[in-house]
């Protein structure tokens, strides 16, 4: 049987991905692993990175995969480095791990000693050999680069390294249509009045989860996001229907500390079982787009756009820094493309 295996990231997480054509034996092996799951993104199924998983798909042990002393100590100093700056903890948590893989393949090396040169190096032999994404170098060269600035305090010539060009991937979006069936999927109330609320507010899974319930602002209907991404807070309007069906839900559950809590008392819903929902809700619809929480977030500001809301709301209501970020919707946006008569009409 022919696979192969290799370490990944994936959500933030050290996975083992298993590459082979689709075989029905070995799937059924692979399920039977503890923690095994299928990436619907990746196209791959993944374990959990563990010294026995490794074990069984030849992987390079762990230890093999550790900086030098020296490299350990110094992640620690970055981390707590990023800590004092006010890093949120998934940023700590990205940059240190590009930082330690990039000190792993240097670890026979001293800190001192690295250079541009190294960083190219990394980028041609290691990143471009075996074929890692555009994202994943962005990411080592941010973390040199400000590990280098503020830890070691020397400048690397970042100008001098290749960044590779982004990829110009257009936001999915699904139609009000398909919106309308995803969101009158569920009976349940809990279920229709998350999703509702993502679509109507274009809100984040994260700023769904942290909303509690003073944050719904009924006089002045608004609903205030706190610490959202970028730690800014922003305020985005709630529109009459969303806030009965909120009412409705408040009465029904009554929530103590969250808006929306799982099964445990003032914790927050979990985020996998909120995009299992959508799931439903999509095998529910019968739709068959890959279709996931953003897609709401993308379909909001797209439909805003359709129906004349200025790109500058957009950019406010969607919390972007940059007027460049919210201008992507006007590619996936059909209202202008609509107007367009094709030449092969007047054949």
């Amino acid at each position: 049987m022919n696979w192969s295996a290799k370490s990944i990231q994936h959500k933030g997480t050290e996975r083992i991905a298993v590459y082979f054509e689709k075989n029905t034996e070995l799937i059924n092996r692979i399920k039977q692993i503890q923690g095994a799951k299928w990436s619907s993104s990746k196209m791959v199924w993944h374990l959990p990175d563990t010294d026995e998983n490794r074990i069984r798909f030849k992987i390079v042990p762990r230890q093999q995969l550790l900086p030098s002393a020296e490299g350990i100590e110094q992640i620690e100093k970055f981390k707590r480095h990023l800590r004092s700056q006010r890093y949120s903890e998934r940023t700590v948590t990205t940059y240190s791990e590009a930082l330690r893989w990039f000190l792993v393949y240097y670890r026979d090396k001293s800190i001192a000693e690295i250079t541009n040169i190294d960083v190219i190096d990394y980028n041609n032999d290691h990143i471009l050999k075996n074929n890692l994404s555009s994202s994943y170098q962005n990411q080592i060269v941010n973390a040199v680069k400000l590990f280098f600035q503020t830890v070691r305090e020397t400048k690397m010539l970042v100008d001098k390294i290749h960044r590779p060009k982004r990829a110009k991937v257009l936001p999915n979006v699904l139609s009000k249509e398909e919106v309308k069936l995803i969101l009158e999927a569920h009976s349940n109330l809990k279920h229709r009045t998350m999703l509702s609320v993502i679509y109507s507010c274009g809100l984040r899974c994260g700023e769904l989860l942290a909303l509690r319930p003073h944050d719904i602002d009924s006089k002045r209907n608004i609903v205030l996001l706190k610490n959202s991404k970028g730690k800014k807070d922003r305020i985005v309007p709630l529109s009459p229907k969303i806030l009965e069906m909120l009412r409705e839900y408040y009465k029904t559950y009554k929530p103590h500390y969250f808006l929306f809590e799982g099964q445990t008392t003032g914790k927050a819903y979990d985020a996998r079982s909120l995009q299992l929902i959508l799931k439903q809700a999509l095998t529910k619809s019968s739709i068959t787009k890959p279709a996931t929480l953003h897609w709401l977030r993308h379909s909001y500001a797209t439909h805003l756009l359709e129906s004349g809301t200025d790109l500058r709301y957009i950019q406010e209501l969607l919390g972007h820094n940059s007027s460049k970020t919210t201008e992507i919707y006007t590619h996936v946006s059909t209202k202008s493309l609509q107007q367009i008569k094709s030449p092969f009409d007047d054949l």
